[in-house]
């Protein structure tokens, strides 16, 4: 019996220095991996940094779970979110495979001591946290560009309005600029100093956004140029478009939110109301609930 805890403890002391060794060796990365990795890292917290640096290892195996079709939706959902926190597709398959290690791990120790009511959760954290982040993102991302977007096109046609032509007033807007609507500009620019046609860097303004209204923007862009009308003039009607549909939107989420507050109103306040005032009369007698029932 103590030899056999003895060769127990000494695999575990190995065990345990091959893990701190694992640790503490920078991971095996592709040249692209590894400038991805140091990039990042600038742009994140440092949790997001330790996560990333921990996970890297295993994010080949998580992106070859996930198959072609799966990579490809996760790449277009970040270019949507705007690389937050300098996340790569790499960098989100090492936090899948951190995540779902910490929330399946937590589930079966949860299991196992029978609080069963833990598991769902811990299992949507290992399946969903990391997607979760991304769709906060897309979507805040999203309602900004589309709140600043008029205003950027209302300056823009000032510039342009002045006798600048209009590669060098978008550089000039985008430069004076801070948001995500500005960083796009700014990867536009940067396409077309690559020698990319203008029709074709817009096109993958409009792929890398999800909004509605830069793909109206994008659109009317282009037409107005084969068309040759003005682009002051293009720029201001669509900045008047946007604003136009805008309140239209503003109105479409105001009668949205009428037949919910109903409902809320309804199941909830109504009851409540009901349940206080008649508790507010009996106590007010002095009757009793007994009395009520005939006992």
């Amino acid at each position: 019996m103590a030899l056999l805890v003895a060769a127990l403890a000494a695999v575990a002391v190995a065990g345990a220095r091959a893990g701190l060794a694992l640790l503490r060796r920078p991971p095996r990365l592709p040249a692209d991996l590894a400038v991805a990795l140091e990039v990042g890292a600038t742009r994140t917290t440092r949790v997001g940094s330790l996560v990333d640096r921990l996970g890297m290892r295993y994010a080949p195996l998580v992106l070859r779970a996930m198959g072609p079709a799966r990579v490809a939706k996760v790449r277009r959902r970040l270019d949507l979110a705007g690389n937050p926190g300098g996340l790569t597709v790499d960098r989100y398959a090492a936090r899948r495979a951190v995540y779902g290690a910490l929330g399946l791990t937590g589930a079966v120790v949860c299991a196992a001591r029978g609080r069963f009511l833990l598991v769902p959760p811990l299992l949507a954290f290992a399946l969903w946290w990391t997607d979760l982040g991304i769709w906060l993102a897309v979507r805040q991302r999203k309602e900004e560009i589309e709140r600043t977007l008029a205003d950027f096109l209302d300056v823009l046609a000032v510039v342009v309005g002045a006798g600048l032509g209009f590669r060098q007033a978008l550089e000039r807007v985008a430069d004076n600029h801070r948001g995500p609507w500005a960083d796009e500009i700014r990867i536009t620019l940067r396409q077309l100093d690559l020698g990319v046609g203008r029709r074709q860097a817009f096109d993958e303004l409009r792929r890398r956004n999800g909004s509605d209204q830069v793909a109206q923007f994008t659109t009317a862009l282009q037409q107005g140029e084969e068309l040759g009308a003005p682009i002051a003039e293009t720029l201001i009607r669509i900045a008047k478009d946007m604003r136009r549909t805008d309140a239209q939107n503003a109105r479409r989420r105001a009668a949205r939110a009428v037949p919910r507050s109903t409902l809320v109103i309804t199941t909830l306040m109504v009851p409540a109301t009901m349940i206080l005032l008649l508790a507010g009369f009996f106590l007010g007698n002095h009757i009793g609930f007994g009395q009520v029932i005939g006992e």
